[in-house]
């Protein structure tokens, strides 16, 4: 048997570790078991957003250093997948899952279960393309495997960490001969991100085998997953891969449901994922409840017609804030209050996650 532990810290900046040390040096988490970091940091979340490097090479060394494992062996064992942007009234926070070896017989109850995992480097040419697609389902179905889901229905939220084009990476595609998919940088962000979301739609049978090529890719909305959660970066030219789900494999102290919100103000929805974690609630959460709620992960993304419920917003005409970073502040605003805690994990940019507007809303639960 193991179980999934989940520690929430808060962080004062990107390289900020200070909460994960006090934990290994109490002893309430052992850097061995760790498989995973998810972390919010307070960069813009754009191509030149490089908190998210900063907060992965800090949380990887503390890992080395505290395991005696080099750096290189760091990376092969643990996924670190950070998102930029902290906008409005979200907290810069990191969540770290421990896979724990526990006693007992398997438990007739399903509880939290996750895997981390990655798919091989991509070239130039290849993000954002079906080569993408294919190695996030690969992965994703592998993922499952390890942790004991067979049923799709069971996993609640895949969050996964993909590359994007820079200049260089673009000039070194063209100098061998290829082409890219797109030749501006902020747009690689939505291929890479729109590709990895459909690779897990298909590995979860969420849209029909052989409905998605390199055309459909950032075109076709109607094929989307309602699990997935994808961010791009330029720290990296692999995916990072996070699952989560619920199995009778683990014992863990913790559950998880997800609901997908079908536009930017839908608390409904918010509170469908935590009653869906296992949580029954009476209008809003009660304070007691509150407590009992780890964390809130989602998507979110600004409506591509300018209007939420019939009413015009300025998110895409706003240019000195791109639209990304307007939808995670709303989107944050409206789980924080749902949850009573503004740490929560909202990434933007929803291409293939979730409906046009909308996202997948996911919440883990202590049982």
């Amino acid at each position: 048997m193991r179980k999934i532990d989940v520690r929430k810290i808060e962080m004062s900046g990107p390289d900020d570790t200070r909460a994960l040390k006090s934990l290994i040096d109490e002893g309430a988490v052992d850097p061995r078991t760790i498989i995973a970091v998810l972390g919010k940091t307070e960069g813009n979340g754009c191509v030149n957003d490089f908190t998210r490097g900063l907060a992965t090479l800090a949380f990887k060394r503390l890992i080395a250093a505290e395991t005696g494992w080099p750096e290189e062996e760091v990376s092969r064992k643990v996924a670190f997948v950070m998102s930029g942007g902290t906008e409005g009234v979200l907290a810069p926070h990191a969540l770290v899952f421990c896979s724990i070896e526990a006693e007992g017989e398997p438990s007739a109850e399903k509880t939290l279960a996750a895997s981390s995992g990655f798919t091989r480097d991509f070239l130039p040419e290849e993000q954002g393309t079906m080569a993408v697609v294919e190695e996030c389902r690969r992965v994703t179905l592998e993922l499952m495997e390890k942790a004991g889901i067979a049923d799709p229905a069971d996993v609640h939220f895949v969050q996964i960490k993909c590359p994007l084009l820079t200049s260089e990476r673009i000039l070194d595609a063209q100098e061998r001969g290829c082409e890219v998919v797109v030749h501006d940088t902020y747009e690689s962000m939505g291929y890479n991100r729109g590709a990895s979301a459909l690779g897990v739609a298909l590995a979860l049978g969420e849209i029909p085998e052989g409905s998605v090529s390199d055309e459909v890719i950032c075109s076709d909305w109607s094929l989307y997953s309602k699990v997935a959660s994808t961010s791009a970066g330029v720290e990296l030219l692999n995916c990072e891969i996070i699952l989560m789900g619920n199995s009778t494999a683990f014992d863990s102290d913790f559950a998880i449901g997800h609901s997908v919100m079908r536009d930017a103000i839908d608390i409904e929805a918010v509170i469908e994922a935590v009653e869906n974690a296992g949580m029954k609630v009476d209008g809003l959460p009660t304070a007691e409840q509150k407590a009992l709620i780890v964390n809130a992960l989602a998507k979110a993304e600004a409506d591509s017609t300018g209007y939420v419920r019939a009413r015009r917003n300025t998110m895409h005409t706003d240019s000195d804030i791109n639209h990304t970073r307007h939808a995670r502040a709303a989107v944050g605003g409206v789980i924080s209050a749902a949850v009573g805690d503004p740490m929560v994990y909202v990434s933007g940019g929803a291409e293939h996650q979730g409906p046009d507007g909308g996202g997948p809303v996911a919440v883990i639960v202590r049982r």
